[in-house]
């Protein structure tokens, strides 16, 4: 899967264990899926998953590895992905704003992405199966790019996988699971908690001012395929500055977390949280305490790379001081 802010690919474990552990529950609802790494995981653990995210590339990753089902897709997706690895590249508009204007990926490897990624929008394929075509793009861009891990710049020397060459690969698809098909929305939380009920909901929200989008504008303009205005030397979406989130604002962040956990349509919650989130620990128990009782799980981890080697101007010269190299992550299990 894609490299990615927040990702809980450590915790992934303790979260399904946990899930799994308890007594009835079958469909779980993924309230800000991300990457769906952790949809994904309780999908090969047999459970229903009903993912959503706001964003459209984290909606196609959740179609793909929630809703598509290894059964259905697998053989059409392996000859098409083949088909699609021979093509020859052709730079376009995606290889001048990611290759030249800016220096996410080596233009031979930006002019593949362009073909490739031209020729899935030529097959007008059905939904799920477009959906593993676009990640095993995603994912062989992801393995060739030039950052730390997000796109909000990239590296001032071009990264050692910068050099390989683009390679697909087809995403490790599951079975359906025997309690129903998995889902894939693209709302907004609040009303993804208004529309989506299961036994357990899972919350994983994004807990300071960046914004996903911005993060991972490119993952964005691949699936929407678009050609967007952008601004800045890493020629962002324009539209990342207007589609906001409250969960990005520390005013508003409390009440939209409140909203959510008292909407959420579940006899569970299980919420994951940083210490670096805008509420703390003791706040966060009182606002899940008004839906059961609350037991918690302390997880210690590094932060991620970028944030580890810290903060440099576009001279190259540092300009920040690393203040901390690990954070505490919490599970809040909630039940009534």
């Amino acid at each position: 899967m894609i490299k990615y802010l927040g990702s809980k690919r450590v915790l992934v474990p303790a979260i399904v264990d946990l899930i799994t552990g308890l007594d009835g529950v079958r469909t779980v609802v993924d309230l800000f899926s991300g990457t769906s790494r952790v949809g994904h995981a309780l999908k090969a653990r047999g459970l229903r998953v009903r993912a959503n995210d706001h964003n459209r590339y984290a909606a196609v990753l959740g179609r793909c590895y929630v809703q598509a089902d290894r059964g259905r897709w697998l053989d059409e997706a392996g000859r098409l992905i083949a088909e699609l690895d021979a093509l020859p590249g052709r730079a376009g508009w995606f290889t001048e704003t990611f290759c030249v204007r800016s220096r996410f990926f080596r233009p031979e490897n930006g002019a593949r992405i362009e073909a490739i990624r031209e020729a899935i929008a030529a097959l007008a394929a059905p939904p799920e199966l477009e959906a593993v075509l676009l990640v095993s793009l995603m994912e062989a861009a992801d393995r060739v790019d030039s950052t730390t891990g997000v796109q909000m710049a990239y590296l001032k020397q071009w990264a050692p996988r910068a050099w390989k060459p683009l390679q697909l690969r087809v995403p490790e698809l599951l079975p359906q699971s025997p309690w129903g098909p998995g889902e894939a929305w693209e709302l907004d939380a609040l009303d993804a908690a208004d529309r989506l009920d299961g036994d357990l909901v899972y919350l994983d929200p994004p807990y300071n001012q960046h914004k996903y989008l911005g993060n991972y504008h490119i993952w964005e303009t691949l699936v929407r395929w678009d050609q967007p205005e952008v601004y800045g030397t890493a020629c962002k979406r324009v539209d990342v500055r207007s589609r906001g989130s409250a969960f990005n604002s520390r005013p508003a962040f409390h009440d939209a977390l409140r909203a959510v956990v008292t909407r959420a349509r579940a006899p569970r919650l299980l919420v994951s949280f940083s210490n670096e989130g805008w509420i703390g620990h003791e706040a966060l128990e009182d606002l899940l305490a008004t839906r059961g009782r609350v037991r918690v799980v302390e997880r210690d981890f590094p932060r991620y790379v970028g944030a580890r080697i810290g903060i440099y101007n576009p001279r190259g010269e540092k300009v920040g001081r690393v203040s901390h190299v690990r954070n505490t992550e919490r599970l809040y299990l909630v039940e009534g």
